[in-house]
């Protein structure tokens, strides 16, 4: 509420902003009133303070958290007295700070009259005489681009420095010279691109380097369209929220959508293929970026941490290498690699070989050597882009010197050996009472009691250190990270708590292939639902990394998931609580009140959203294996919740692998389960095929298969209504609760975005991105026509 009020109250005041500066006017940094705002009051511009007594002329959204979408200096902030943006009469623009020096100008110049305007669209312009735009800015974006801005040739997205610091960062979005739009580490020490990985992988995703132009823009509907053919919509796609993609500070892009009602952002898409650990410079030089679930750094064995406010600076050795092999060793990070920065490679080599190749040369830091058999060695001139991850099939060697290397033991003796207490004098197992023994056993004494005050003060400083300063750094990196949603969200449930909160599984809620879910209520009165998994086999480790994967997954048509909990053989995952329950208990009820036509195509188009978001723009590529009105969720407005998602095999590289046994329901599965065929995204269209048809029918694909007497007969309900459709009885198809209200159009496109999905051949099903683009009607081409990914 005391948000709102904030809002409110910034709303009251904004009001009375500028419509446009005119030639000789300024704008002072002192002055509260002065400041522009857009026709319709959706943007704002004007100083903002970036730092104690530091500014910077912005655009914002008017009626959210100031969330910055342009400065004009983000590098150079002025002094907060006597600061101004004057508009000169010879048409330059300039922002001059205190001493009336000129720290950024448009540089532009007009004989005629000049006005400054912030349009409605949040673009910030010189208008002359005859309505010419002059200068704007969006030819000057800074980390956001905004609907309608496009992004071309000469233009780059720059992400900001850090949380709450607006200097240019060090990741850019711009095109390259293959016209590809790619994400690219721009830091002190070296430059990459992280994101697409390579020519390989354009190509692989159907991106279109070596085009004739380049131009990309996010449209007012949260589709974005680039000239290299990479497409993506929001979540919540349509009119209405507005949207900003932003470069964030961990380098990777994301697009937000403004809940107006608290003035909060809200993501609505980030891109599937940069996985954050493998966003360069996340961790800095010799830093090692983990999932622990979440990504975290961490420096190597011998090796300390440069800023503890910022991890991109990486960690330093507490220690100078020599070029003598004899006082050097590794330290060794399994599953570990860092990326690039190879001096040579070589394969065929014994690990042995490797190392010694190594330790010979000066400029090696470390080597990476693979466990896949094929005995690759990498030699690395710098170690940089560290990450661990559990199927890495690689060891990284990081060079020390050999006294770097010591064990627990030898550290005590060294500390033991640093008394004066000489070891002849010293009787630890009884002694005679002469003097001598007399003077060992008091050394003995003395030994023993300073020995155990050292262990204990260490105790009690290990202690003090994890509360008051490793705690704080955990939390410190989840913010800087940018993953608080993740962390908030997201937790580790104990079994105990579980069975409490379930009442030892008390209340059954649904049954299906991967468990039972149980109606609980947590401590803090939420409800949840809890699935307990059966025939998991994976130890602790791999269900970790596979729930990982799972919890990141967050689109509005998905099911959240909140947790999870591994012990032993108990393996469960807490999700949201549906109270209207799964969409089959109410399609298909004896009850004559059913779901009317609108609710229905609003389930149709909110599944293939969840879908379309887990086959091709979520971190991991997730085939379902059983799409049905089972696990179709409903919210309390009806809005469908895709579940049991990312419990299937998870895509990793091979789309085309063949999963080891058939997956899924009788009656939803595609022909080629039974033909023995490649299993990849097709199948679940095909199983959403089988649901739009049984959204418009009111019945139950099941129904149909237990007549079924051929066995290349896959789907008996898809041949019915192929047959009704063949003799021009349509209506008979549809359900007839609904008692003839919907609208014909919507109706003949439902039926042949149905028929499209359930084609025999795989390749000529759609993609589910295209199924949205199909129901939403934002695809000119034909229905009818064959549709290839």
């Amino acid at each position: 509420m005391g948000i709102r009020l904030q809002f409110a109250r910034e709303a009251r005041t904004e009001v009375r902003g500028l419509t446009s500066l005119r030639s000789g006017r300024s704008l002072s940094v002192k002055k509260e009133s002065d400041f522009l705002i857009s026709p319709n009051g959706t943007f704002s511009s004007g100083f903002r303070e970036v730092g104690r007594n530091a500014y910077c002329y912005s655009i914002w959204y008017t009626n959210s958290v100031k969330t910055i979408v342009w400065m004009a200096n983000r590098d150079r902030p002025v002094n907060g007295e006597r600061s101004k943006l004057v508009l000169h009469r010879n048409g330059n623009m300039v922002l001059a700070d205190v001493d009336g020096s000129i720290v950024w100008s448009t540089n532009t110049f007009s004989e005629a009259h000049v006005e400054a305007r912030l349009l409605e669209t949040g673009n910030f312009v010189l208008i002359n005489q005859g309505d010419n735009i002059i200068w704007e800015s969006f030819n000057f974006p800074t980390d956001t681009l905004l609907p309608g801005q496009p992004l071309v040739r000469n233009t780059t997205l720059v992400s900001m420095r850090g949380e709450g610091t607006y200097l240019s960062g060090y990741y850019n979005l711009k095109f390259n010279d293959n016209n590809v739009l790619a994400l690219a580490y721009n830091g002190p020490l070296v430059s990459s691109m992280y994101w697409p990985t390579g020519a390989q992988t354009v190509f692989y995703f159907g991106r279109i380097p070596y085009n004739s132009s380049r131009i990309a823009f996010l449209d007012y509907l949260g589709m974005f369209r680039s000239s290299d053919n990479w497409t993506f919509n929001a979540s919540d796609y349509g009119a209405g929220p507005k949207r900003r993609l932003t470069l964030d500070y961990d380098g990777v892009l994301r697009l937000y959508s403004l809940d107006e009602s608290t003035g909060l952002w809200e993501m609505s898409w980030f891109p599937s293929r940069v996985c954050p650990c493998k966003v360069h410079g996340l961790c800095g030089p010799y830093g090692i970026c983990n999932y622990n679930p979440l990504p975290t750094c961490s420096c190597p064995h011998g090796f300390f941490r440069n800023d503890p406010s910022d991890w991109s600076k990486g960690c330093s050795p507490l220690f100078n290498l020599t070029c003598n092999q004899t006082e050097l060793d590794f330290v060794i990070a399994r599953n570990t690699d860092y990326f690039g920065n190879d001096i040579s490679y070589g394969t065929g080599m014994s690990l042995e070989t490797c190392r010694n190749i190594c330790l010979n040369d000066c400029t090696c830091q470390g080597f990476g050597y693979s466990l896949d058999g094929k005995g690759l060695c990498y030699l690395k001139g710098n170690l940089l882009n560290g990450y661990h991850l559990l199927f890495v099939a690689r060891i990284t060697y990081i060079k020390i010197p050999r006294r770097i290397v010591i064990s627990r033991t030898e550290q005590g003796q060294v500390k033991a050996d640093m008394l004066n207490c000489s070891a002849a004098k010293v009787v630890l197992f009884g002694g005679a009472a002469g003097g001598e023994d007399t003077k060992g056993n008091r050394c003995t004494k003395y030994l023993i009691a300073f020995v155990g005050s050292i262990g204990t003060i260490e105790i009690m400083f290990i202690g003090f250190v994890w509360w008051f300063v490793l705690r704080k750094h955990v939390r410190e990196e989840l913010v800087n990270m940018s993953y608080i949603v993740l962390a908030v969200g997201f937790k580790r449930f104990t079994f105990a708590e579980l069975k409490r909160a379930t009442q030892n599984f008390k209340q059954e809620i649904g049954k299906g292939g991967f468990g039972t879910v149980y109606r609980g209520i947590l401590n803090n009165e939420r409800v949840i639902a809890v699935k307990r998994l059966e025939g998991i086999l994976q130890g602790d480790a791999g269900f970790w990394a596979e729930v990982s994967i799972i919890g990141k997954l967050n689109h509005r048509n998905l099911v959240k998931i909140w947790g999870f909990c591994s012990e032993g053989k108990h393996k469960l995952l807490v999700y949201d609580y549906m109270e209207n329950g799964s969409l089959d208990k109410i399609l298909f009820s004896d009850s004559s009140k059913s779901l009317s036509w609108d609710q229905r195509y609003n389930i149709a188009l909110g599944t293939a959203k969840g879908l379309s978001y887990i086959h091709e723009e979520c971190l991991e590529w997730v085939l379902h294996c059983d799409i049905k009105p089972e696990n179709i969720l409903l919210d309390d407005d009806l809005e469908p919740k895709v579940t049991d998602f990312g419990l299937s095999k998870l895509f990793k590289d091979n789309l085309d692998s063949r999963f080891s046994r058939i997956r899924g329901t009788r009656g939803y599965l595609a022909p080629e389960w039974m033909m023995n065929l490649n299993i990849n995204a097709k199948a679940d269209v095909y199983s959403y095929g089988i649901v739009l048809l049984e959204l418009l029918s009111g019945k139950r694909a099941s129904r149909f298969q237990l007549h079924a007497v051929e066995e290349n007969e896959y789907n008996h309900l898809v041949q019915w209504v192929t047959e009704k459709i063949e003799q021009g009885r349509l209506q008979e198809v549809v359900d007839p609760r609904l008692d003839h209200n919907y609208e014909d159009v919507e109706l003949e496109r439902l039926v042949r975005i149905a028929l499209l999905c359930v084609r025999e051949d795989p390749a000529s099903r759609p993609p589910m991105s295209k199924v949205v683009e199909l129901l939403t009607g934002n695809n000119k081409s034909s229905i009818g026509k064959d549709t290839d990914d």
